[in-house]
């Protein structure tokens, strides 16, 4: 069986004479180191729900805002080329709770992808796409974790309040899972901009806490580097909302990885996991305070 990686270098010959391919790190797609290049092969079944040509359009512009590295080649297929980050650590939740400075760099890494960056080629809309990834789960007659349906209804009602208090879209990243940042101690660099599109710049707040599993401290240096100071009440309560959130569209996102056959993870665990957080959440006093601070 030949390689993809080989494949790859049959297409792109340039590559050829960088360096022998070593295999990086990925959920869904296959990553290569070659000398000074990452090559990013996209995994099988991810056209369902990724659109390459808007990616490229995101990944390009954080790269011009000088978050994310610098991407020399994108096709239409989603094979991706970027300049290898020489000295730069990949991140994960372990790192970022045991360092408030490298939680700041993150946070300051957000603002700018959200304040520089040149608009995206497509909107995120959280609620549009768990629906979406829903009804594809439901054409494939896919199982779904009980009491979908009660925290489906439950997070329409943080959407009403969110809708209370709008906001202008931002360019975000959409999931900013911690190995997506990569630390120089100097700088904090954001890849992998997949899901990215314009939307609500706290999603990528919220979700990026949920992700590094970040407490109460670690919270308050994420935000106050983000805000530069003190955090808006109304910017906090839609974070709070939006960990809700993203929690439930990852957790569909695991089982659509679980029905593809995805060998690297345990990916209905992974999504079980994810609701049952999602739906803790939305059970607390954390939650309904949100709602009442957008609301009121």
């Amino acid at each position: 069986m030949i390689d993809p990686i080989e494949t790859v270098l049959d297409r792109l010959p340039w590559l050829q004479s960088a360096g022998t391919p070593e295999r990086l790190a990925g959920l869904t797609n296959l990553n290569y180191r070659c000398g000074d290049f990452v090559v990013r092969i996209p995994g099988t079944g991810t056209t369902e729900y990724i659109d390459r040509a808007d990616e490229a359009v995101a990944a390009r512009a954080a790269a011009a805002a000088g978050v994310n590295v610098e991407v020399l080649y994108f096709d239409a297929d989603g094979l991706m080329v970027t300049r290898y980050l020489e000295g730069a650590v990949t991140m994960t939740p372990e790192r970022f709770r045991s360092d408030l400075d490298a939680v700041a760099r993150a946070g300051r890494t957000l603002r700018r992808l959200h304040t520089v960056a040149a608009a995206f080629g497509t909107e995120f809309r959280a609620f549009d796409v768990i629906d979406e990834y829903r009804a594809l789960l439901a054409s494939k007659s896919a199982p779904i974790f009980d009491g979908y349906d009660d925290v489906r209804a439950t997070a329409e009602h943080g959407r009403t309040a969110l809708l209370a208090r709008p906001v202008p879209a931002a360019p975000s990243h959409c999931d900013p899972l911690c190995e997506n940042f990569l630390d120089t101690d100097e700088a904090m660099y954001l890849i992998d901009y997949e899901y990215a599109g314009n939307t609500d710049p706290m999603w990528d707040v919220g979700d990026f806490s949920v992700e590094a599993g970040l407490g109460a401290e670690g919270e308050a240096a994420l935000l106050a580097a983000y805000f530069d100071g003190s955090p808006p009440a109304a910017d906090v309560a839609r974070m709070v909302i939006h960990k809700a959130n993203c929690d439930l569209f990852w957790a569909l996102w695991a089982v659509i990885q679980h029905v593809n056959r995805n060998p690297v993870n345990d990916f209905w665990a992974y999504g079980l996991n994810r609701f049952e957080r999602c739906r803790k959440l939305m059970e607390s006093d954390e939650f309904e305070r949100a709602i009442a601070t957008l609301s009121g």
